[in-house]
């Protein structure tokens, strides 16, 4: 059963989205490297002591949530994916609705997904949240493929998907990127090329 949020939580919401709303305006303004914290505090009409206490990481995390939620959605993709679909499958068509792969988002996430695939630090502090959803992924594949969580195999499995986003994000065409690593995950690393014959 859903519980209602309390007053105090509602505050401390208001106030995360008072921060990250500041946050885009300005690094969408002035660029990431010329905004400063006691400017994104001053918009947001809070103190600098308030923004690190909602914010510990510092300026890279104020326009990201805590990774709480890709956690959930990358896990239900593997868990609840249609009869007959394929782990991978599923995580590719879960990935590909998503950030540098989609452009079906509204104004203001395409304007955020920009900012992060053209700034370093963000594309940086984007792949950590993607990183730190590991254990959760692999525990999910393990019990979806009958294997342990500490199998090697369904650790780098994990990994590879969640390092797909830094790797084929800032590609000319990230959706045809992000195709090509997972048909590579399913169907192993060839020992020659595709398209040209062995030699003998």
């Amino acid at each position: 059963m859903a519980t209602t949020m309390g007053r105090r939580e509602r505050k401390k919401a208001q106030t995360r989205q008072a921060l990250s709303d500041a946050a885009l305006r300005l690094f969408s303004e002035h660029g990431y490297d010329g905004v400063t914290v006691a400017q994104i505090a001053d918009e947001a009409d809070v103190s600098i002591a308030t923004l690190f206490a909602h914010v510990p990481d510092g300026k890279e995390a104020l326009i990201f949530d805590d990774g709480a939620e890709r956690r959930v959605w990358l896990v239900a993709a593997v868990r609840e994916r249609p009869s007959g679909q394929s782990v991978l499958e599923a995580l590719r068509r879960c990935m590909a609705g998503r950030g540098p792969f989609t452009d079906d988002l509204p104004p203001e996430l395409l304007r955020k997904r920009d900012l992060i695939v053209s700034t370093p630090a963000l594309r940086e502090y984007s792949r950590k949240l993607w990183v730190a959803s590991e254990g959760a992924l692999a525990e999910a594949i393990a019990a979806e493929s009958g294997r342990d969580p500490s199998d090697m195999t369904v650790r780098a499995l994990a990994r590879y998907v969640l390092e797909i986003p830094e790797l084929a994000g800032t590609e000319p065409d990230p959706l045809a990127a992000m195709n090509a690593i997972f048909d590579l995950l399913e169907s192993g690393w060839p020992e020659s090329p595709v398209d040209e014959p062995p030699t003998r």
